[in-house]
């Protein structure tokens, strides 16, 4: 049992810092009028357990700071993960392994 948490403690650094670091990468990318990140990784990543390091990465770089559905999207996907996480944690153990 203890090695799954660090397991899951070593997968949310990775995709928590690809978020942060796919935010820097889309906001250089925009400042030099290249091809983009299409928002939608942006939020995948997001969603997959890296909304803290994203955003880290929109308030670091300045990054999608002036569109409502990210300013709303990224720390609703937070909470939600972050309820499902104590809901994981509390639920009885047979729920978790059926």
């Amino acid at each position: 049992m203890e090695n799954i948490w660090i397991i899951i403690a070593v997968y949310l650094a990775i995709v928590n810092i690809t978020g942060f670091i796919i935010m820097g990468v889309d906001k250089s990318k925009a400042k030099r009028r290249k091809w983009r990140i299409p928002e939608a990784t942006l939020f995948l990543v997001a969603a997959i357990g890296g909304s803290i390091g994203s955003i880290a990465g929109m308030y670091t770089f300045r990054h999608k700071t002036k569109h409502w559905y990210f300013v709303v999207g990224m720390p609703a996907i937070l909470v939600i993960q972050i309820a499902l996480a104590i809901g994981l944690y509390f639920a009885p153990i047979n729920l978790i392994f059926l």
